[in-house]
């Protein structure tokens, strides 16, 4: 007996739908096991990790604050990779974004406003945040369109560049001057702040932005030309070629889109959580949102659903590690289990599986 691929005449798209559900369970069965393995309960775990953070009003707040920035950063990601354009360095468009939006509300620190008050510091942060994110992203797509070097390896090593960069700056010129010596940068003033949506909460606004451009993205994807060529170009290149789209300037233009959102997450969660500068503004967002984009199918709003997800995992891991003593690594093994399953099972909507008797694989 043995198992064999036979491939179906088209796609399935019954089994797109279903294989991140699928590969959801595998993951959540693997992981069952692994906690087992380390003497604790699964059950428990489990109750911890996906129950636990939805029973109390601060924890549904922090897991809509950590989805936001992955919903938005995977969202300006399904642009490239629908185009089949592989922009790996989002972390580092989220970082750049945040630092750019982060020097304004530093340079207009304690100013009394002149005649047009402080209103405007807070536009002209997430402004100029996006624009950021844009521009990064635009270097790996210029040297693939220009020089045909590989977007990839650039966009990754970039975002290396993007936190020594923002190090260099917290601990050097941007630095508190009357912070005791920490790296960070002076706290920013309430007009540079993402304000409260409940007044005394956490929940701030860039949660509204994140649905904005997530429902923004469904309109662009399905509505306009712009979406029908990404659409095309990644489903069938030769034919876009047939039908004159540029490639180039598609490449330039999904690159900007995806850093404009990657630079958006970043000055939102420094302008709204972080209120400050420091070392280090991102867990990892940019990467993360990468599983967060194919478990919702490159879809917006199974991204925005996605991305719940792994937020209530991240969430619920920390509790876990104080409850169960379980390691905050095994959450990120998690998640990459989980994407490396995602993208095993889109084998599932290429071919079927089919058990036949007797016989070595063809």
């Amino acid at each position: 007996m043995r198992l064999d691929l036979a491939p179906r005449p088209r796609r399935s798209r019954l089994m797109e739908a279903l294989s991140p559900a699928l590969a959801f369970a595998l993951a959540v069965a693997i992981g069952g096991l692994a906690v087992a393995a380390m003497g604790r309960s699964p059950a428990a775990a489990f109750a911890i990790y996906f129950v636990a953070p939805l029973t109390e009003f601060w924890s549904l707040q922090e897991v809509a604050l950590k989805a936001a920035p992955l919903a938005l950063i995977a969202t300006g990601l399904a642009f490239c990779y629908r185009a089949n354009l592989w922009n790996i360095g989002a972390e580092g468009q989220f970082v750049i974004g945040g630092l750019a939006g982060g020097c304004i509300a530093v340079a207009t620190h304690g100013i009394e406003g002149g005649p047009l008050g402080t209103s405007w510091i807070l536009p002209a942060m997430l402004a100029a945040g996006t624009l950021a994110g844009m521009a990064y992203a635009l270097i790996p797509a210029i040297l693939r369109v220009a020089l045909g070097v590989s977007e990839i390896l650039t966009s990754l090593m970039l975002v290396y560049v993007a936190e020594l960069l923002l190090d260099y700056l917290v601990r050097g010129p941007l630095r508190d001057p009357a912070g005791y010596n920490f790296p960070q940068s002076v706290g920013f003033d309430d007009a540079a702040r993402l304000a409260p949506l409940i007044e005394g909460e956490n929940l701030h606004a860039g949660v509204l932005i994140a649905l904005a451009v997530v429902l923004l993205a469904v309109v662009v994807l399905s509505r306009t030309l712009f979406g029908f060529r990404v659409r095309v170009v990644g489903a069938a290149p030769r034919a876009a070629r047939f039908a004159g789209f540029s490639e180039a300037r598609l490449t330039l233009a999904a690159f900007a889109v995806s850093g404009g959102a990657a630079g958006l997450a970043g000055i939102a969660e420094v302008a709204g959580r972080i209120g400050q500068l420091q070392p280090s503004i991102s867990p990892g967002y940019g990467f993360t949102a990468i599983i967060v984009a194919f478990l919702g199918r490159l879809s917006p709003i199974g991204i925005a659903l996605a991305s719940l997800v792994i937020a209530l995992t991240t969430i619920g891991a920390e509790g876990a590690q104080i409850a169960l003593k379980l390691p905050l690594d095994l959450t990120r093994a998690f998640q990459g289990l989980l994407l490396a399953l995602v993208l095993g099972a889109d084998v599932l909507a290429r071919y079927r599986v089919r058990l036949v008797p007797g016989g070595r694989a063809a």
